[in-house]
């Protein structure tokens, strides 16, 4: 029997096949699916900010790129993974709002994707797809029997990668 994992904002979980892992909500956060397809074991970060060392408060180290994904790899080498096995597939990364005279600091969207890349780059971690930017939320779900990561939106349909 499998059971759907939910991941909240600023969390990431792990699991093993025949379970799924779900984040919902995804605007300018990134989800971050993990998976080594011989252990069939996966994990899924949901990250709100890009970077620990800018933020005035990094108590919750699920909450940044730099952070997380360190942590969720190494949970996922204790249950069995493999870590030159590892694939990543990312979406989110939106920018929901328009703002005038919009600085650097208002880009977390895509700030958050090209921290979530620099991390999965320094860690060695081939990143194999990605569904991020535009103007619009998701849903995603990590399938750990196959690592498919299904990408649900509202107005854009869903898709698999």
């Amino acid at each position: 029997m499998s059971q759907l994992i939910k991941v909240g904002m600023a969390d990431y979980k792990v699991g093993r096949s025949p379970d799924s892992l779900i984040t919902y909500g995804l605007g300018s956060c990134i989800g971050i699916a993990l998976f080594d397809a011989v252990a069939k074991i996966g994990g899924l970060s949901h990250i709100m900010l890009p970077d620990s060392q800018q933020a005035r408060s990094s108590d919750n180290p699920a909450k940044f790129a730099d952070t997380a994904l360190p942590l969720m790899v190494e949970e996922m080498i204790r249950m069995g993974a493999v870590r030159n096995r590892l694939r990543a597939k990312i979406a989110g990364g939106a920018q929901m709002f328009t703002f005038a005279n919009a600085t650097e600091i208002m880009r977390v969207g895509e700030r958050n994707g090209e921290a979530v890349r620099a991390t999965l780059k320094k860690m060695d971690i081939a990143l194999v797809a990605a569904d991020t930017g535009g103007n619009y939320g998701r849903t995603v779900e990590l399938k750990l029997d196959s690592g498919l990561f299904r990408i649900k939106t509202i107005d854009k349909g869903e898709k698999e990668i």
